[in-house]
């Protein structure tokens, strides 16, 4: 009796700890996914170095994002995940990105996602995922983007993929980066 007992014990703290594990599995990820700092490790392979010349060009972009929604008239909230793609669109020129930065609804810096300027390879891409479990954006999110460059380049193309679900439905949708450009007396 007291072996099956033993038993039932070693048996209920496998199970404990095979469920522990997938918790602390998942919460590394979106933690490692959430970090800043981690655009040079998961995508050294999209970097180049740091060009020597000048940096001429330069521009902005502003990305709203929607890391929640309000829906049935704002009794029910829809939390989304949000990729940021930053894409170079040159095919001879390295792409500076200067400055990624993660707003909330009230114009508080969120998170800085770039300890240092990187050069973006031609044609490569990087990403800033934050999960859907991460709300601190809230409705009215969004992203600036600071690049550079050498001389003339094809404008970058950024943009933003958001994913989630209420109930049974699958959402997903993209906001595009819109260039900040000074506006004011003609």
């Amino acid at each position: 009796m007291r072996i099956n007992q033993a038993m039932c014990h070693i048996r209920a703290g496998g199970i404990f700890l095979a469920i522990l594990a997938c918790l602390l599995t998942v919460r590394m990820a979106e933690a490692l996914a959430q970090s800043p700092g981690n655009i040079e490790q998961n995508f050294a392979n999209s970097l180049t170095a740091m060009p020597s010349e000048n940096l001429a060009a330069s521009g902005a972009f502003y990305v709203p994002v929607y890391s929640s929604v309000s829906m049935s008239q704002g009794r029910l909230r829809a939390d989304f995940s949000v990729t940021l793609s930053v894409h170079n669109a040159s095919e001879t020129k390295p792409l500076v990105l200067k400055r990624i930065a993660y707003f909330d609804t009230s114009g508080k810096m969120v998170e800085s996602y770039l300890k240092s300027p990187v050069a973006l390879k031609s044609f490569a891409t990087i990403e800033v995922f934050i999960a859907a479990s991460d709300v601190r954006g809230g409705t009215g999110a969004n992203f600036v983007v600071d690049w550079a460059a050498t001389g003339e380049i094809a404008e970058p193309a950024v943009e933003a993929l958001m994913v989630g679900s209420v109930g049974p439905g699958h959402y997903a949708f993209i906001s595009q980066g819109r260039p900040i450009k000074i506006v004011g007396k003609n």
